[in-house]
């Protein structure tokens, strides 16, 4: 992963889940495991929160219901950061990818 793309990704995963990280920029794996510990953290103490950012963040029902199975082989924080980081970087990837396109025909009054 570029360092850029590590860097967005990191800043919403911070601000989104209200993690502090110092100086340093961490890596991608102390990155997930910091969400991991945040998300434990959340399933215990601010559930309906995390349930929130989940649906915000567009991440697919029926893969959070996955995570969160009984017979799942990973800890449900463990499965639930996988899905919130791979979102996270798939946003980056499409909001580059797309990004703000300037639509021609709009009229000037209707831009913003």
């Amino acid at each position: 992963m570029d360092s850029d793309f590590n860097e967005k990704t990191t800043a919403l995963i911070i601000r989104d889940f209200e993690m502090e990280i110092g100086d340093k920029q961490p890596s991608e794996q102390e990155l997930f495991d910091m969400l991991c510990d945040q998300v434990a953290y959340m399933m215990e103490y601010r559930l309906d929160f995390l349930l929130s950012l989940m649906y915000r963040l567009d991440i697919d029902e029926q893969k959070i219901n996955q995570a969160l199975a009984p017979k799942t082989l990973i800890a449900p924080n463990v499965g639930l950061a996988h899905l919130i980081l791979e979102r996270q970087k798939l946003r980056i990837k499409l909001k580059q990818e797309f990004g703000k396109t300037k639509l021609e025909d709009l009229d000037e009054e209707l831009e913003f």
